[in-house]
């Protein structure tokens, strides 16, 4: 049997990959120290490994296939195809920024302030790729962690990861500039690209994993209305090409189904209900493919 090995990331990106890749189709069991977790589709191995290795192991095969941030790729400066985006994170399914950041009472206010001072980042390539192209020399070290409380007692400014910049904020930090925007991508290795199966293979779990991320925040409404009230009705729905209507047993009746954005609902569920909709349902959606 042809078979894949795909690595996922541990750690902070790892449950909310694995509720994705649930949604997708495939349940992945794992222990809290396992790093070879359970999958049901025989032609998967999944190996469980940091975000920021898994574009290494992909581009020189030991992976197929891996679920890292774009970030790592070019931190890195891995050699692999890029599948397909992934918008999601740990906390929900917007991009991460790396930021340039420094104690609120700092002189620091741009880059260029950055001449001659100590950094403190996991992204030591990024930071200095950044530095080179605006002019500023500065001491770049790498950081093991806990990057945050080490400005401004050990190092003048930090480069360091951020979804909402709460945690830069309870350290008395504030952001100077973006250093770079990133989201998760499925990534392949090239020779696994130019094998057709694996190729297949590796495609299929991109659309079952786009699917899962088109139906992010849409829900299906579901509803019965009297022919007299049917344009009423079907005239308010939003859809993603047209409402599906079709008739009931019960003559001058008719049901009707739409995808719609589920912050929408609220305002719309009580305009149709006015308009002569009943029996309205709303139902979470696990995939959508265009």
């Amino acid at each position: 049997m042809s078979t894949i090995m795909l690595g996922l990331p541990k750690g902070s990106l790892q449950e909310t990959t694995f509720a994705m890749m649930k949604k997708a189709g495939w349940n992945i069991s794992s222990g809290s120290r396992s790093y070879v977790p359970r999958i049901d589709d025989p032609e998967i191995h999944v190996r469980l490994i940091r975000a920021q290795e898994i574009s290494r192991y992909v581009e020189n095969g030991h992976l197929d296939a891996g679920m890292t941030g774009h970030d790592w790729i070019i931190e890195n400066g891995s050699d692999v195809v890029e599948v397909s985006e992934l918008i999601y994170s740990k906390q929900g399914m917007n991009p991460v920024r790396w930021v340039l950041a420094v104690p609120n009472d700092s002189n620091i206010q741009s880059v260029k302030d950055l001449e001659g001072k100590r950094i403190a980042t996991e992204a030591v390539g990024i930071t200095r790729r950044y530095l080179e192209e605006k002019g500023v020399n500065a001491e770049v070290e790498f950081s093991w962690g806990a990057t945050e409380v080490k400005a401004p007692e050990l190092v003048d400014a930090i480069v360091e990861i951020t979804e909402t910049g709460s945690s830069l904020r309870a350290n008395n930090l504030r952001i100077v500039e973006t250093i770079l925007t990133s989201t998760t991508r499925l990534i392949a290795n090239k020779q696994a690209w130019d094998d057709s199966w694996k190729r297949r293979k590796i495609e299929r779990i991109a659309l079952m994993l786009q699917g899962v991320l088109a139906a992010d925040k849409k829900v299906m409404i579901k509803l019965n209305v009297q022919a007299e009230h049917l344009d009423a009705v079907a005239n308010q729905l939003p859809s993603m090409h047209a409402p599906t209507i079709n008739n009931l047993r019960t003559e001058g009746w008719y049901s009707i189904e739409t995808v719609m954005e589920e912050k929408d609902v609220r305002a719309i569920l009580p305009e149709l209900k006015a308009a002569g909709a009943v029996d309205i349902i709303e139902l979470s959606l696990n995939k959508v493919v265009p």
